[in-house]
């Protein structure tokens, strides 16, 4: 018997609830914020840029979360002050993405 047929047990017998074992940064709320997507040409000489804005996580997670959509989407981006710049037009994409996260998106 492994650890997790014993705990399975205790949660079961109610010695222990559901909820203590649930890791912290699935308990944190990502979706509390609306996420707004949209795409500009403006200041970028006619060049595409999709933008997530609205985040108001640290600049750390926010920068994981650039991180993977940028692999996701095999492109090049940045972010900062609280906005996700992905270089192109991956708007549908970005969304679908962000929404596997566990974000809400506008």
């Amino acid at each position: 018997m492994d650890w997790k047929d014993i705990l399975a047990q205790k949660v079961s017998s109610g010695e222990l609830s559901h909820e203590e074992f649930i890791p912290e940064e699935e308990k944190t709320e990502k979706a509390a914020d609306v996420i707004e997507v949209s795409i500009d040409r403006k200041g970028r000489k006619g060049k595409t840029a999709t933008i997530a804005a609205g985040f108001t996580c640290e600049d750390d997670e926010l920068k994981t979360v650039a991180s993977k959509l940028k692999t996701r989407l095999s492109t090049g981006g940045s972010a900062r002050g609280g906005e996700i710049l992905i270089q192109g037009e991956r708007a549908d994409e970005m969304k679908a993405i962000l929404r596997e996260l566990g974000y809400k998106v506008k």
